[in-house]
């Protein structure tokens, strides 16, 4: 559980069904049109315990589901129990307040199959006169669409501080509209009270694999030059800890560091916001990408823990590496990345968070192609349609010693792994991803 697992997964029209997924399936869950846009909205609220601490309950729940199999209630359970410690990660110092400025972030929950939910956040500090507790307006979804997302949450704020029961009909009306597909448009009708019927357009963007993600906040707060160390350590699905006080740089930053992998998955213990109750999770021997707020640092490094890389996002600076981050990737492709990223630090023309993506996106998925684009050219079809990978004649096929270097230790990865085997199922090229 501590890695908030749960599998419940959706068809669009049948609700009750719960398909199970294989680890390198999840673009097609995170980015199918026509599903729901989301399976709950729940509000979290601090409540205080007897000994004086606050603790996170869900006081709301939508919508509530009734007639549930013995199975599906537990994986509900499961999910219910784990949103509360998402939603305030930051244990149970907190203080009625005047004043709070809403943030918005997003965790993941990675079922054993790998499938993953999103829950995308708005904390935020309900209307009224006097001290009060904030309180996390949170929607849990399948599907990864950050943008999409936060301008739902403006419209859930903005109805909180009219009232509760205004958000509901919105929400309703959400849930009864498709996902749009990508680039298109959903338009989502909500009546609020004086205001009259309003018209809500919510676009996807045109480009799915880029719509989790923001890579001008890892621009903002790392050199290039320690964005490929991050790099090359994911590549090699080494631990990684990132260190941020606030809640959405850390979700932000760890969902374009994970990004930077396509068209791979990262498929291991992946916490973008860890739950002060979890902080042992850096004990754990396997690979993981995890974020912990700045003020857990002194316990992070008293845990014994093996190698990891562990990024200051506040500092924008590593304070903990293995040694060689310079040395996994092959010198010329790092050199050509490292101009692209830097051609976009002086760019002043770049503007929009769409083409900074764009610009990021191709120069490390060029990176791939150049390394291992020839993936499909080594696969050996049989009659009946299967395809078994040769990854001798693959890496043999690799006139550069470095490059070669590089892709034998690459191979050898579960995410590397998990993409041959889509490869080997399918005479089509991965989805089009190279």
């Amino acid at each position: 559980a501590a890695e908030g697992k749960e599998e419940e997964r959706k068809k669009e029209n049948n609700p009750s069904r719960v398909p199970q997924g294989k680890p390198g399936e999840r673009s097609s869950v995170f980015y199918s049109a026509g599903q729901f846009f989301f399976e709950y909205l729940v509000v979290v609220s601090l409540k205080k315990m007897t000994d004086g601490r606050y603790e996170p309950k869900i006081t709301y729940q939508f919508p509530k589901r009734e007639n549930l199999l013995k199975g599906q209630k537990e994986e509900e359970e499961r999910l219910l129990k784990a949103i509360p410690l998402f939603c305030f990660p930051d244990g149970n110092n907190w203080a009625p307040v005047t004043e709070f400025t809403s943030e918005t972030f997003s965790f993941v929950l990675t079922n054993v199959d790998g499938s993953r939910k999103i829950g995308y956040c708005r904390r935020l500090l309900p209307s009224g006169r006097g001290v009060r507790l904030p309180e996390v307006f949170c929607i849990v979804s399948c599907l990864g669409c950050f943008g999409l997302f936060s301008k739902i949450l403006d419209e859930v704020e903005k109805r909180r501080q009219i009232s509760t029961a205004v958000i509901y009909p919105f929400m309703q009306g959400l849930r009864e509209s498709p996902f749009p597909a990508p680039g298109k448009t959903v338009t989502i009708k909500s009546f609020i009270p004086e205001s009259g019927t309003e018209l809500i357009e919510l676009t996807r963007p045109v480009d799915a694999h880029l719509e989790h993600v923001e890579f001008q906040a890892l621009l903002q707060r790392l050199s290039p030059h320690l964005i490929l160390h991050i790099f090359a350590s994911a590549v090699l699905e080494r631990r990684l800890i990132f260190l941020a006080e606030e809640l959405s740089v850390l979700s932000q930053c760890i969902h374009a560091v994970a990004a930077l992998l396509y068209p791979f998955t990262w498929a291991h213990t992946y916490i973008p916001v860890v739950p002060e109750c979890l902080l042992d999770t850096v004990c754990c021997p396997t690979p993981f990408m995890v974020g912990i707020q700045m003020r857990h640092l002194e316990r992070v490094l008293d845990q014994p823990m093996e190698e990891a890389l562990i990024v200051d996002l506040c500092e924008g600076k590593i304070l903990r590496a293995v040694g060689d981050e310079e040395e996994i990737l092959p010198i010329k492709l790092q050199n050509e990345m490292l101009t692209s990223l830097n051609r976009h630090n002086n760019n002043n023309n770049v503007h929009t968070s769409e083409q900074v993506n764009a610009v990021v996106s191709e120069a490390f998925v060029h990176f791939f192609v150049r390394l291992v684009g020839h993936y499909s050219s080594h696969i050996k079809w049989s009659k009946n349609g299967s395809g078994t990978f040769q990854e001798r004649a693959f890496c043999k096929a690799i006139a550069s010693k470095t490059n070669r270097k590089f892709v034998k230790k690459f191979v050898k990865t579960n995410m590397f792994s998990l993409f041959i085997e889509e490869a080997e199922k399918s005479r089509i090229p991965q989805e089009g991803k190279w």
